[in-house]
C-alpha cells in the first residue's frame, strides 16, 4: 500500500509543472478551468502524501522496537558499542521512513521528466545526460573518502559511553574534538561535491533557456513548463547524490549491525 502511495505521489508530481503551464495559458487567455486543475491536483497531493505518513511513521516505529530487541539480546558486547549501534539502527529506520519514499519519488520523477525532456527538445535532453554524467563522476571520484570518513565517525561513537564514565575531562574533549574533525571533513567534501554540480546545473539551466528561445518556442506556458521540467530534472540530479552518500554511511553501519 505504501509504495503505491508513494507511486502515485511520484507521478502527480511529474504532472504538475505540465499543469502549471496549462493554468499559465488559461489566465492569458481568460480562461481558468486550467487552474482549478492545478488546485486540484495540489489537493490530491497533500492527501495522498499525509495517509502515507500517517502509515509509514507507524510501521517504522514498530520496526524500529523489533530489531532493537534483536540487537540488544547478546549480553557479551559492551554497553558503549550497543548504545552507539543503537543509534546507528535508528538512523536506518529513519532513513527507511523518510528518505526512501524520497529517492524512489526522484528516481522516478528523474525518469518520467527525462522521457518528457526528451520529446520537447532533444538538444536539451543531450545537455541533460552530459551534466548528469558530471555530476556522477564527481560523487564517485569521493565516494571511497566518504565511507572512510563514516568509518571513522561510527568507530569514535562507539567508544563514547565509556569515556563519559571516565573521570577524565581530557578525554571527553579529545572524543568531541575528533567528532567534530571529522564531520567538518565530510562537510567540506560534501561542500565541494554540491558546488561543482551545481554549478554544472546552473549553465545547463541558461543554456536550456537560450536554446528553447533560438528554436522558436514562444508560448508562454510552454516555455515556461519546459523550463520547470529542466529545473525540475536539476533538483532530481542534485538529489540523488546526497542520497548517495548516506547509503555509503548506512552501508558501513550495515556492516557493523550484522555482525553484532
Amino acid at each position: 500500500m505504501t509504495l503505491l502511495l508513494i507511486l502515485t505521489e511520484a507521478f502527480i508530481g511529474i504532472l504538475v509543472p505540465l499543469f502549471i503551464g496549462y493554468a499559465v495559458d488559461g489566465a492569458i487567455h481568460k480562461d481558468f478551468t486550467s487552474i482549478y486543475h492545478l488546485g486540484g491536483l495540489g489537493v490530491l497531493l497533500i492527501v495522498i502524501g499525509g495517509v502515507r505518513r500517517l502509515m509509514d511513521s507507524r510501521f517504522y516505529a514498530k520496526l524500529y522496537i523489533d530489531l532493537s530487541a534483536k540487537l540488544m539480546v547478546d549480553n557479551s558486547k559492551e554497553v558503549s558499542k550497543k548504545t552507539a549501534r543503537l543509534n546507528m539502527l535508528n538512523e536506518i529506520t529513519e532513513f527507511m521512513e523518510n528518505q526512501i519514499p524520497e529517492l524512489i519519488q526522484h528516481t522516478i520523477g528523474l525518469f518520467g521528466v527525462t522521457f518528457i525532456i526528451l520529446s520537447l527538445n532533444a538538444h536539451i535532453f543531450l545537455l541533460a545526460l552530459t551534466v548528469s554524467l558530471f555530476v556522477l563522476i564527481v560523487y564517485w571520484l569521493s565516494s571511497k573518502k566518504i565511507t572512510t570518513y563514516n568509518s571513522d565517525y561510527n568507530n569514535e561513537l562507539e567508544t563514547q559511553v565509556n569515556i563519559l564514565n571516565l573521570p577524565s575531562q581530557n578525554e571527553l574533549q579529545n572524543h568531541v574534538t575528533r567528532l567534530t574533525k571529522i564531520n567538518i571533513k565530510l562537510s567540506d567534501l560534501e561542500t565541494i561535491n554540491f558546488s561543482l554540480s551545481w554549478m554544472a546545473m546552473i549553465v545547463f539551466l541558461l543554456l536550456s533557456i537560450v536554446i528553447s528561445i533560438s528554436e522558436g518556442i514562444t508560448e508562454y506556458g510552454a516555455l515556461f513548463a519546459l523550463i520547470m521540467y529542466v529545473y525540475q530534472y536539476i533538483e532530481s540530479v542534485v538529489s540523488l547524490p546526497l542520497f548517495y552518500q548516506q547509503w555509503l554511511r548506512l552501508k558501513e553501519i550495515y556492516k557493523r549491525i550484522s555482525t553484532f
